[in-house]
């Protein structure tokens, strides 16, 4: 398939197929006339990136485990990931790479809670508090 119907059916752009190819999270095909050329197990793995890069991964950090990313199985998933969630065997590299984008987030979430409460603290606003990381708690009122 050409690019825009590969990119519709990652979710994504034809831009960002082009990018992703350029920064190497993906190598493509080319037609003897030269228009890049796309397969399922293409669309399956860009699925797979376009999911780790919403998730927080670093365009680095995908790049780092496209290798270990096989093609997709019978059932359209890409071995090594679990709905775009690194998994353990084939993807440790990923798994890694997640906890530290986990543990950097947290320390964002603990960063930005600071400067809240100061922010609060100086317009006379009550302090809320909030559930520790991962916890999915809701802000108390």
């Amino acid at each position: 398939m050409r690019i825009g119907q590969a990119a519709a059916d990652a979710g994504l752009t034809p831009r960002a197929l082009r990018y992703y190819e350029e920064r190497g999270l993906l190598e493509t095909r080319r037609t003897s006339a030269g228009y890049r050329e796309y397969g399922p197990d293409d669309v399956a793995r860009l699925r797979v990136v376009r999911e780790l890069l919403e998730a927080g991964l670093t365009i680095a950090d995908v790049r780092a485990i496209v290798p270990q990313l096989r093609p997709a199985s019978a059932d359209g998933t890409v071995d090594g990931t679990v709905d775009g969630s690194p998994t353990a065997g084939p993807c440790e590299a990923a798994q890694t790479l997640w906890r530290r984008r986990l543990d950097d987030l947290d320390r964002r979430i603990d960063r930005l809670t600071r400067v809240r409460e100061r922010l609060a603290r100086g317009i006379g606003e009550p302090l809320r508090t909030f559930g520790g990381p991962g916890s999915g708690a809701a802000p108390d009122a």
